[in-house]
């Protein structure tokens, strides 16, 4: 049986502590390994960071994000609700250089995801609504 939480905050950087605190619930009997937990928690930052500057960039800050996180058996599924223009989160990965050939400050996150992730995708789920799946078993 999985172990649900949900949490909608306003498109704000600022945010994060908040949803990095609200993240914890999940891990509270600490039944994932440090190593991991901190993989998930580095997916979130990259996935809600990404949300914030590029999925709602031009949204209005009260836009909500819409997160929900699940512990199953053997894994935790992060899913962040965005809004705004299809982002095409496969053709981007080719489109990124490599990791180790990125010295820019900035673009490395989704290089940093897929990576990390199990399982990464970025679903439309209506008209100028979409989804970041991410899944990272333990």
């Amino acid at each position: 049986m999985a172990h649900k939480i949900s949490l909608t905050t306003n498109t704000d950087i600022t945010a994060l502590s908040d949803v990095l605190s609200w993240f914890e619930q999940l891990n509270q009997q600490q039944v994932i390994k440090q190593e991991v937990w901190w993989q998930c928690q580095t997916l979130l930052i990259e996935g809600f960071t990404n949300i914030v500057e590029h999925a709602h960039k031009g949204l209005l800050p009260e836009t909500p994000i819409n997160i929900e996180a699940y512990r199953f058996d053997k894994s935790i599924q992060i899913r962040i609700f965005a809004q705004g223009e299809p982002f095409n989160l496969e053709r981007q990965l080719q489109e990124v250089t490599e990791f180790e050939e990125n010295n820019q400050e900035r673009g490395r996150g989704l290089k940093i995801m897929s990576i990390m992730a199990d399982k990464l995708s970025y679903e439309q789920i209506a008209e100028n609504s979409h989804c970041l799946v991410i899944n990272k078993y333990y």
